[in-house]
């Protein structure tokens, strides 16, 4: 059995007295799996998400990647941790004046990547999500799929070897929602660690795989669901 690359130990998310995101949590994830996370809103998807990129911190149990505990973390290693990361956001968050080259070009600039490694990078990047042809176009130009092929491309820009996405069909219909989870498929099968967080019943049910379901911040079923 493969050692567990994402632990869940106790964890427990307090917002207030009365108000708990996640209640003595236990959930582990292996390396190279990709994961449905499914729920109402206020099940505590988003949260799982924002405690592995640390965006979050439990108020009890922990959360490691690799055996480290990210509760521990330094905020100083906190940027080098999400080095580590993909993420996937609902908005695709595109700069309307800028080109889809330069898009991922300017993510690139901003975690420190050298001129020689964008010019090097970009094309690569656009090409593994099959937007190398609309590398010229501005965000107005794109369609709600291509856009969202775009904002998968900018979470890859460090190789991650764990993708987060948060609803990343939310804004798309049933065809683009298609078209943006067979990717992330593909690159799960490159070898990235892949989780969804989705409401989107109808993609889940095309795609099948393991599905984590979510009700008042706790597990109500984990399963393995076959397609069809």
């Amino acid at each position: 059995m493969a050692a567990s690359h994402i632990e869940f130990s106790h964890v427990e998310v307090a917002y207030t007295k009365h108000v708990t995101a996640l209640k003595d949590f236990n959930f582990s994830v292996a390396k190279g799996e990709f994961v449905f996370l499914v729920g109402s809103t206020g099940s505590g998807k988003s949260t799982i998400l924002k405690l592995i990129s640390r965006e979050e911190q439990a108020t009890a149990g922990t959360v490691s990647l690799d055996g480290l505990d990210l509760g521990a973390l330094h905020e100083r290693d906190v940027p080098t941790h999400r080095r580590r990361l993909g993420i996937v956001p609902q908005d695709f968050g595109l700069l309307p004046r800028k080109r889809m080259w330069e898009q991922i070009g300017y993510a690139m600039r901003a975690v420190g990547k050298t001129k020689r490694e964008v010019r090097k990078g970009v094309e690569q990047i656009l090409e593994a999500v099959n937007i190398g042809h609309r590398a010229d176009a501005f965000p107005g130009e794109l369609s709600g799929g291509e856009q969202q092929r775009v904002a998968v491309a900018r979470a890859l820009i460090n190789d991650p070897e764990i993708i987060l996405a948060d609803e990343p069909t939310g804004n798309l219909d049933p065809h683009h929602s298609a078209e943006i989870i067979r990717l992330l498929v593909e690159l799960n099968q490159k070898g990235a660690t892949v989780l969804v967080a989705t409401h989107d019943v109808t993609v889940v049910e095309q795609f099948g795989g393991r599905v984590v379901t979510l009700q008042g911040g706790k597990i109500i079923s984990d399963e393995v669901r076959n397609v069809g």
